[in-house]
């Protein structure tokens, strides 16, 4: 009986690879002008200002000044 020399052949291994996904962030800037968020603060500090030197208003006017001052610095 003759015996044939046969190799054992393996699947080949699974490897795994560690892979980092970075997701980009995508910048944009607004042209649309400030955001609420941007107003309310600089009324704030108009309101302290304000209140710092003594002279009375109100928060509306707080709030036009702050508009007024992200539409001056726009031009």
């Amino acid at each position: 009986m003759k015996t044939t020399n046969v190799k054992a052949t393996s699947k080949p291994k699974k490897v795994s690879v560690a892979t980092k996904v970075v997701k980009s962030k995508k910048v944009t800037t607004s042209k649309s002008g400030p955001t609420d968020e941007d107003i309310r603060k600089k009324a704030k500090e108009i309101y302290h200002d304000r209140v710092a030197r003594g002279v009375h208003g109100s928060a509306e006017e707080d709030w036009l000044a702050a508009e007024k001052f992200f539409k001056s610095r726009k031009k």
